[in-house]
């Protein structure tokens, strides 16, 4: 069993409108066909509670929404959010706010007590950031200039290494923007291979087949959203649905999941630079029975609150690779103190 975990920052469940959300208005057709039609980033269709468990589900894909929220007022934020899908705590409530994009010291401490990454290396299980990274993001890091994101800094704490320029010559890695031509355009790395979008999606399968757990971060719709520019965000839309369609095709459906979410609303409403309160999706593409699978881990963590949100996927994610808790929440809690 493989779990492929695509991280999409920053993208959320918006209004169907094509003149503020680009989901409104890109054309994408693996997304359309794995869904029936039905767009991914709609709220009209995409109703979660309690009392009226509506979910998209077809062929080859279920979709749900998820609250970022955790009931904690304000913006939802990078940090927390992403906190709160690697721990399974609701990080924002822990803390008293939703903070990013970096993670604070008390987020730090809370991802060193319990992540999900350091669960699957103490069950007996692998995992892979896929991401590449250049030299100048590990000398910043060395100097104390930059913190690694959330997801970055929960490998480093399981012991997983990043990828480096070596690995994504060595086909090992992949850029963050699929093809690795912003190595060339970007970062000046300018004989660094190319893709295209196809064996990007190839390669992305190929990668996935060597661990239990791999997650690859795209970052880039976070930063259309900001910009608040239509155009580049329904090319970015575009380009990401070419790269699915060819990872579907070469994806072992029967023997492994490939899962969608995000951390925070944002691209998905243009009139506002600023992050939303709107719920996220999450997308599961595999076969039939392995989603069913997914899907009553996902209620059994649910519990007894009113709608899924972000805490619900590490459970989640960790029953469904065979890997109990590791560390009870009373436990957890206890040994937090005054560190949060």
């Amino acid at each position: 069993m493989k779990v492929l975990f695509l991280f999409l920052d920053g993208i959320g469940v918006g209004e169907a409108n094509p003149h503020i959300n680009p989901f409104a208005r890109a054309t994408l057709p693996i997304l359309d066909q794995l869904l029936g039609g039905h767009n991914m980033m709609t709220q009209d269709q995409l109703v979660m509670s309690a009392h009226n468990p509506q979910f998209i589900n077809t062929e080859w894909a279920s979709l749900f929404a998820l609250d970022a929220c955790l009931g904690v007022e304000g913006l939802p934020q990078s940090a927390t959010g992403q906190a709160a899908l690697m721990t399974g705590m609701n990080v924002p409530a822990l803390i008293g706010y939703h903070d990013g994009p970096k993670p604070t010291p008390a987020i730090i401490n809370l991802l060193e007590k319990r992540n999900l990454l350091t669960q699957l290396i103490m069950g007996g299980k692998t995992a892979s950031l896929v991401n590449a990274f250049p030299p100048r993001y590990f000398q910043s890091i060395d100097a104390g200039y930059r913190i690694p994101g959330v997801i970055a800094l929960s490998m480093i704490q399981a012991g997983i290494p990043l990828k480096t320029e070596i690995d994504l010559r060595n086909d090992k890695a992949i850029s963050a923007d699929f093809t690795a031509e912003g190595w060339r355009s970007h970062l000046g790395y300018i004989d660094t291979p190319v893709l295209n979008l196809e064996q990007a999606g190839e390669r992305l399968c190929c990668l996935a087949s060597g661990h239990d757990l791999t997650v690859f971060e795209y970052w880039l719709t976070d930063i259309a959203g900001h910009h608040q520019e239509m155009d580049d965000a329904v090319h970015l839309l575009e380009l990401f649905d070419r790269v699915l369609g060819s990872l579907v095709e070469a994806w072992d459906h029967e023997n492994g999941l490939i899962l969608l979410t995000s951390d925070h609303g944002n691209m998905e409403d243009l009139s506002t630079r600023r992050h939303t309160r709107n719920n996220v999706p999450l997308l599961l593409i595999g076969a039939t029975e392995l989603r069913q699978a997914f899907i009553r881990k996902l209620f059994q963590s649910r519990g007894s609150k009113q709608s899924l949100d972000l805490t619900d996927i590490a459970p989640a994610i960790l029953d469904i690779l065979g890997i109990s808790k590791v560390l009870d929440d009373a436990h957890l809690f206890a040994d937090l103190g005054e560190d949060v």
